[in-house]
């Protein structure tokens, strides 16, 4: 049995080739569609023919406001901070190259930060 790609392969790959000169990018499966990390934190993904940005929760309301913007709700709950961007609004490589840069931009203000260690106990 052939199981069919659930995302936009040629979106995924429109996204490999504007992180491809990035350092530290990491693809990921997940969800059925795919996942781009960046230093360890998710940028961006391509969820059937949608491109999935993370965004923050700052100015949110404005962003979904857009055309072609919606909340991602992948489970029926809509999360602040993360968008869905339609195919109509990647259609051309600036367009793409923006939302990707939204979504680097905010890997680079909010940087993974490592829970302090537990001493152990003697």
């Amino acid at each position: 049995m052939i199981v069919g790609v659930v995302y936009n392969e040629a979106l995924a790959e429109r996204v490999r080739a504007v992180l491809l000169s990035m350092p530290d990018v990491d693809e990921k499966k997940m969800f059925g569609g795919v996942t781009f990390m960046v230093s360890g934190q998710m940028c961006c993904g391509v969820l059937k023919d949608d491109l999935v940005v993370k965004t923050g929760p700052e100015g949110f309301d404005q962003l979904v406001a857009q055309p072609h913007v919606r909340p991602f709700d992948f489970s029926g709950r809509p999360m602040v901070g993360m968008v869905y961007v339609a195919s109509a609004g990647v259609a051309s490589d600036a367009q793409l190259r923006g939302w990707i840069q939204r979504g680097l931009d905010f890997v680079q203000q909010n940087p993974k930060t490592t829970a302090p260690r537990k001493a152990r106990r003697k």
